[in-house]
């Protein structure tokens, strides 16, 4: 036990009391590449809060609060019944406003008690620590008195906090009475306790107020004695109080004064009288000093002694910061309670990403559903209450165009199974979320120069463990996977990670992609659905609507968003000709057109880059009179073409 030997090695860590070990199965397990790219602590940007799902949700009163808080974020839940249990209390506060308001009021005057309880435990706390913690306990009864209210009953989570709430109150007292409201930094000068406490530290302070007076009638005394009105009471460091006398007047010092130390002009002298006040008045400074620093010390010593229950209070307190912050957030922005159980279903209805809605502002984005259930192997029909909108599947196939929304899509949907399961309510109408055990993303990367690897090679290593980790119970989300490499690559790759995390995995996945040949993958497979992000056009305008719908995407308006970039209209126009001769291109090649058709569209294949010269040897071969030809020409004909040929 740490704690029993204040004076050994263990003092350093007399606030640890405990170790708990974390088990994955307790928690839904978030690796760093998904904590990452979802930006749940911090953004991608410059690894600062801001922008990040902690701070969008943000809105505990203290510096505990906000711990837990990016703690259970960054680790939530997969017991049904703990999660359960967050949900209660998050309802209950959110449903009456007047208490939470009043709560959180409360928890503002509460200073970080766990670090408070830290510098007691290792001895390294000052006076103004200890006045903090006795604020901090008065209003944590405030806390206490407004969460019972007038309620009998609170939600399980919230009585066992309320119960942590009232710890030492002795101590408290004490603090209050003894310690003055703003101590100095320091415990060893004084200034510590209150008038009042002490009749010894009252008479000593009594002392040290009356030094000016008593040394001024003294200088009055001695100079009505000696009738030399020039004599002058001073004190330094090195000699303390003495008298100082101009040498013109040495004749006439009295027979008392004793000589201590001479200077240019005048001589400086102490007397019998003058000593024995010296040694009251400087013995008083130290004795102050020393009450005042027992004093102290045995504060510090109770404090030190309720170190449990006043930990147990930090705690109680930064679970009701926590769970009010939840409940104001929910409240405020419209959030909903999501149901949490043991199936493989995913349903959202009108779902939103948090840190995008808290930018644009409320009512500004476009809300969106998503069913996925992982239970079933075909679907048909749309399920009860549902005529149009995406359809249940195991995976999702989701096509569209740049900036249309389909990386915004796929990461809210990860937000709210993340958030549903640390205790939060979702950005939601509804929401029924079948219970996840890990979640996985990949969602981008940059080359990692410094460990010699490529994007791409970053991106199959991370597409490699969700491969080899990912249950039937997991939650997937991709986003352009293979795009790092050549196009049948990436296809082929695209296509067969596909089939595995549909045939061989069967978990929830959504896969966003520029690959549109995926969208292949549904017609064989009922458990595949593709989606597709509606897009209005209207001569040469084209407004993305952000709306997920059923269906693949036709085209790609990439040229669109480059012209939105502020790509010279020169080069559109010139990736406009280039795109419609490939697309003229592709109908040759696979309707295999007449060679009258072609001759009509040359005009659109002038091309330099894209129209390949005609090979030597086929040309000869259309120049050859066929019937013309001796059995002996012919044959030196082959010859010369299979000489060039193998040019």
């Amino acid at each position: 036990d740490m704690a029993a030997n204040p004076g050994g090695t263990g003092k350093a860590l007399g606030h640890v009391r405990r170790l708990t070990r974390l088990h994955h199965d307790d928690h839904l397990v978030i690796d760093a590449t998904c904590r990452r790219n979802l930006e749940l602590l911090r953004n991608s940007n410059d690894q600062g809060r801001r922008g990040s799902l902690l701070a969008a949700i943000d809105r505990t009163k203290t510096a505990a609060g906000a711990r837990l808080l990016a703690e259970w974020l960054a680790r939530p839940l997969t017991a049904l019944s703990a999660i359960g249990a967050r949900h209660d209390a998050v309802a209950a506060l959110n449903a009456d406003d007047r208490r939470r308001d009043e709560l959180r009021t409360a928890l503002a005057e509460v200073y970080d008690l766990e670090r408070l309880l830290a510098r007691v435990a290792t001895g390294r706390c000052h006076g103004r620590d200890l006045v903090h913690l006795a604020t901090t306990m008065r209003a944590a009864n405030t806390v206490a008195g407004f969460l019972r209210g007038q309620s009998t009953t609170l939600p399980a989570l919230l009585e066992s906090a309320f119960e942590q709430l009232a710890p030492a109150p002795a101590l408290m007292d004490a603090i209050k009475a003894t310690l003055v409201d703003d101590p100095p930094l320091t415990i060893s000068e004084g200034g510590l306790v209150r008038d009042g406490i002490d009749s010894e530290l009252d008479r000593l302070r009594g002392i040290q107020r009356d030094a000016g007076e008593w040394l001024a009638q003294y200088q009055a005394r001695e100079a009505g004695a000696c009738g030399l009105k020039q004599i002058k009471v001073g004190y330094n460091k090195v000699f303390g109080y003495y008298i100082e006398l101009s040498r013109a007047h040495g004749d006439k010092v009295p027979p008392h004064f004793i000589r201590k130390q001479t200077l240019v002009g005048a001589e400086r002298y102490i007397t019998p009288e003058l000593k024995e006040y010296e040694d009251q008045a400087l013995g008083a400074e130290e004795r102050i000093n020393a009450l005042e620093l027992a004093h102290f010390t045995r504060l510090r010593d109770q404090a030190e002694q309720a170190l449990d229950a006043l930990q147990a209070c930090a705690h109680g307190l930064a679970l009701i910061d926590v769970l009010a912050g939840l409940a104001d957030v929910a409240r405020k922005l419209g959030w909903c309670r999501p149901t949490i159980d043991d199936s493989l279903q995913l349903d959202l209805r009108e779902s939103r990403h948090p840190v995008v809605e808290d930018v644009l502002g409320r009512g500004r984005f476009v809300a969106n559903d998503c069913m996925l259930d992982a239970g079933t192997s075909s679907q048909s029909g749309s399920p009860e209450g549902r005529t149009s909108g995406p359809q249940p599947a195991k995976l999702a196939v989701i096509t569209g165009p740049n900036m249309a929304g389909k990386s915004t899509y796929i990461r809210q949907v990860a937000l709210a199974v993340i958030l549903a399961q640390a205790g939060s309510f979702v950005p939601a109408t509804s929401a029924r979320i079948g219970l996840v055990d890990r979640v996985f993303t990949r969602v981008g990367a940059g080359d990692e120069l410094a460990r010699g690897q490529s994007t791409f090679m970053v991106e199959m290593a991370e597409t490699a463990a969700i491969l080899n980790h990912a249950t039937p119970r997991s939650l997937v989300v991709l986003d352009e996977v293979g795009r790092g490499t050549s196009t049948y690559d990436g296809v082929s790759l695209a296509w067969a990670i596909t089939e595995h995390l549909h045939d061989q995995i069967g978990c929830r996945t959504l896969f966003a992609t520029h690959y549109h040949e995926l969208v292949d993958l549904a017609v064989d497979r009922p458990g595949i659905c593709n989606l597709t992000v509606s897009v209005a056009e209207q001569d040469d305008t084209v407004v993305f609507l952000h709306h997920i719908v059923a269906g693949a995407a036709t085209r790609s308006y990439g040229i669109h968003v480059a012209r939105l970039a502020g790509v010279p209209e020169a080069v559109i126009a010139r990736a406009r000709a280039v795109l419609a001769t490939l697309e003229q291109l592709n109908v040759d090649l696979t309707e295999r057109e007449r060679p009258a058709a072609r001759d009509q569209s040359a005009g659109a294949m002038q091309l330099t880059l894209f129209s390949p010269s005609e090979p030597t040897v086929v040309k000869r071969i259309k120049e050859v009179e066929l019937d013309g030809l001796s059995p002996r020409q012919a044959l030196d004909l082959l010859y010369e073409l299979q000489r060039q040929a193998r040019q």
